[in-house]
């Protein structure tokens, strides 16, 4: 009887172990959720899994083997409790493709009204309050100077968000 099952893949290889267990007739799930991130300076929307390095899969074992699913690229081991793999409810399953993820937000990434250090630059070590961005690599950061609030534009790769 099909049931539902959770894999843990290898670390980055989580859409190859996807790929081969399609091929093998195995349904598969991801969730996805698209983040606002900075990368490499530039702020991107970058859609990435909603539980990295976990796949949520679908399959019959009389059918086909846990040690086929096992050995497949790209999976590491299924999650077990004790020593039979975790079976997740149809319910939970239904959930999660049909929930809209909207309104995540990445905790590095800095937002209106956020604390923030500046880590290089003139004005390295200074706190400063995230305002808006400034084009695609540079945002606007309001400094407390001399006791004087003063708006400067800095690049988004000479500070960080404090955590």
């Amino acid at each position: 009887m099909e049931a539902w099952y959770l894999l843990y893949c290898k670390r980055g290889q989580m859409m190859r172990a996807k790929e081969h267990l399609e091929r093998q007739a195995v349904g598969c799930l991801t969730p996805m959720v698209t983040l606002e991130k900075i990368i490499r300076g530039k702020r991107a929307a970058v859609s990435e899994p909603l539980f990295p390095n976990y796949l949520f899969i679908e399959f019959d074992p009389e059918r086909i083997h846990t040690t086929t699913i096992s050995a497949t690229r790209g999976v590491s081991h299924f999650v077990r409790f004790g020593n039979l793999p975790v079976t997740i409810a149809p319910e939970v399953i239904l959930e999660l493709r049909n929930h809209a993820y909207e309104g995540v937000t990445d905790p590095q990434t800095p937002y209106i009204g956020d604390l923030v250090m500046i880590t290089a630059g003139v004005f390295e070590g200074l706190q400063a309050i995230y305002t808006e961005p400034d084009g695609e690599a540079r945002s606007m950061l309001l400094l407390n100077f001399l006791n004087k609030q003063v708006c400067q534009s800095i690049d988004n790769k000479q500070f960080q968000k404090v955590l």
